[in-house]
C-alpha cells in the first residue's frame, strides 16, 4: 500500500523528478580535458606536494574499480591506486590520475546545468551543487515523464558535456532513490501505486534518512531491506530511533507527503511543451508559443508576480538548445505583451524545424507598486536598439554556436558545495560524490 492509500497521509499528487549528476567533479574535469575520459580519475585534496592528509571528493567509475571511494583518506586511495607520474611515458594500467578540487570551475558548470533545470520547471529545489528536485506535475505529468527524463538527460549531456541520472516518482524520497538505480546516465520512473514494490528488495540504507549507522542498528533488529522496514512495527522503531524511526518507516512504505519547495521566491516562471515530431510549420509553432505565453502570464498573475524579461527556448533536432530573451524598462504584468514578444523572438526560427518550445518570464517582482511605462520598450523596438538581453545581443553563444543556457534562467548564482540536509547520514550522495563540507 502506497501513501495514497495509507490512513492519515495525504495522497501524493506530485510528479517529482530528482536529477543527480554522475561523478560530478570528475565529469567536470573530463569535460575540461577530454583525454581523461575512461581513465581512473580521482578528484581530491591532500596528495599535492607529497601531502597525504586530505580526502577524496569523488572518483570516476574506473577509479572505483580499484576500491577508491568518496570521503576516503587520500593516503588509502593512493595505496589502492597509485598516482600516475605526469611524465611517465609508459602508462601503467594500475595507476590513476589525480586532480585537485577546483570548486569555482565546478560551480560554473553546475550553473549551466541548473539553468536547464529551471527552464524545465517553475519549481526547482536545489539541494547541492550536483542535485536538485523538480516538480513536473503541471509541465509534464505521468504520461510524458519517461520521454521528458530522456530528453533532459540528452540536453544536459549535449549542452553542458556532463552526464545526469534522473528518477521520477510521486514522492521526493522515492525519486531520490530512483535516480540512483540505473547510474550512470540512467533513468527510472516509479508510478503511483508502485512505490512500495519498488522499495521492497532494496537495501535498507537506500531509504531516505537511513545512513550507515542507522542501517547497522536496523540490521541488529533483523531489518536489512526496505521491505523489512516497511513491515516492521512502527512503535518499536520509534522507541529505538525516536520520531525518525517512524519517519523512515513511512518512507519505506511510500508515505512521503513533502512537497518540492524552492528556497525563496522563484526567480522565473516558464512553460514548455514538446511536439510529437519536429515541426517546421510556422503557424503550428506560433500556436504552441501563444498557448505557452498565455499559460505563463496566467501563472504569474496567480502568483501576483510582475516580470521584466520575457524569453523563449527553442530546441532543434536532435537536442540543440537555443534561448532568446528581451528585457523591458521595468516590471509589468501584461499577457498580450508576453505573447507578442514570444512570437517576435520565435520569428528567427521560422524556417527551422523545432522539437520543443518554451516561454519564460524572469526578473520577477512580487512587490506592490506602479507598473512600469512601456514607452522605453516601444522606443527600443522602433529604433532597433538592443537592451542587455535584447533580441539582437542576448545570444551569448558558445564557440560552437550553441546559445548560453544561463541566459534563459536568469540565475547564474553558484550552488554551494556544503553538505545539505537532503543527504544521508554519511554526507555523501548515493553515487559517491562527497560534499566538500565533509573535509573542512
Amino acid at each position: 500500500m502506497d501513501a495514497a492509500r495509507l490512513p492519515g497521509t495525504a495522497a501524493p499528487d506530485q510528479v517529482v523528478a530528482h536529477v543527480d549528476m554522475d561523478c560530478f567533479y570528475a565529469a567536470c574535469e573530463q569535460r575540461r580535458d577530454p583525454e581523461l575520459a575512461g581513465e581512473p580519475l580521482v578528484v581530491g585534496m591532500g596528495y599535492e606536494g607529497g601531502e597525504t592528509h586530505g580526502a577524496v571528493a569523488t572518483a570516476s567509475y574506473e577509479a572505483r574499480a580499484f576500491g577508491v571511494e568518496s570521503a576516503m583518506a587520500i593516503s588509502e586511495a593512493l595505496e589502492r591506486l597509485p598516482r600516475r607520474a605526469d611524465a611517465d611515458p609508459d602508462v601503467d594500467a594500475e595507476t590513476g590520475i589525480y586532480r585537485p578540487v577546483d570548486m569555482d570551475y565546478y560551480e560554473s558548470v553546475a550553473a549551466e546545468v541548473k539553468a536547464i533545470l529551471h527552464a524545465e520547471s517553475d519549481t526547482v529545489r536545489e539541494v547541492s551543487i550536483d542535485e536538485a528536485y523538480l516538480d513536473i506535475t503541471e509541465a509534464v505529468g505521468w504520461d510524458g515523464a519517461a520521454g521528458w527524463a530522456s530528453d533532459l538527460r540528452a540536453t544536459i549531456e549535449s549542452a553542458v558535456g556532463v552526464v545526469a541520472s534522473v528518477g521520477v516518482a510521486p514522492t521526493m524520497s522515492a525519486a531520490k532513490v530512483a535516480s540512483d538505480r540505473e547510474k550512470p546516465d540512467g533513468q527510472v520512473v516509479v508510478r503511483p501505486g508502485e512505490v512500495r514494490e519498488f522499495f521492497a528488495d532494496l537495501p535498507v540504507e537506500d531509504v531516505h534518512g537511513v545512513g550507515p549507522v542507522t542501517a547497522r542498528e536496523l540490521a541488529a533488529l533483523d531489518i536489512e531491506t526496505a521491505g523489512d522496514l516497511a513491515d516492521a512495527d512502527p512503535e518499536t522503531l520509534e522507541a529505538r530511533f525516536g520520531e525518525r524511526g517512524r519517519e523512515i518507516w513511512r518512507y519505506a512504505r511510500g508515505a512521503d507527503t513533502r512537497e518540492v519547495t524552492p528556497r525563496g521566491d522563484p526567480k522565473s516562471l516558464s512553460r514548455e511543451s514538446a511536439f510529437t515530431e519536429a515541426v517546421a510549420d510556422v503557424a503550428e509553432k506560433e500556436r504552441k508559443a501563444t498557448t505557452l505565453a498565455r499559460a505563463v502570464a496566467d501563472r504569474a498573475s496567480r502568483k501576483d508576480a510582475r516580470y521584466q524579461t520575457v524569453g523563449i527556448k527553442v530546441v532543434e533536432p536532435p537536442y540543440e538548445v537555443n534561448t532568446r530573451a528581451r528585457s523591458l524598462p521595468g516590471p509589468v504584468a501584461d499577457a498580450d505583451l508576453v505573447e507578442a514578444i514570444a512570437l517576435d523572438l520565435l520569428s528567427e526560427f521560422a524556417d527551422r524545424p523545432v522539437r520543443k518550445l518554451g516561454v519564460r518570464v524572469s526578473n520577477l517582482d512580487f512587490s506592490a507598486g506602479e507598473q512600469a511605462s512601456l514607452g522605453g520598450f516601444e522606443g527600443e523596438s522602433d529604433t532597433g536598439a538592443a537592451s542587455p538581453e535584447s533580441h539582437g545581443d542576448d545570444r551569448d553563444q558558445t564557440a560552437d554556436g550553441q546559445a548560453s543556457l544561463t541566459a534563459f534562467d536568469g540565475d547564474e548564482s553558484a550552488a554551494s558545495g556544503a553538505a545539505s540536509d537532503e543527504r544521508s547520514e554519511s554526507g555523501s550522495a548515493p553515487d559517491g560524490q562527497a560534499s566538500l563540507g565533509d573535509f573542512e
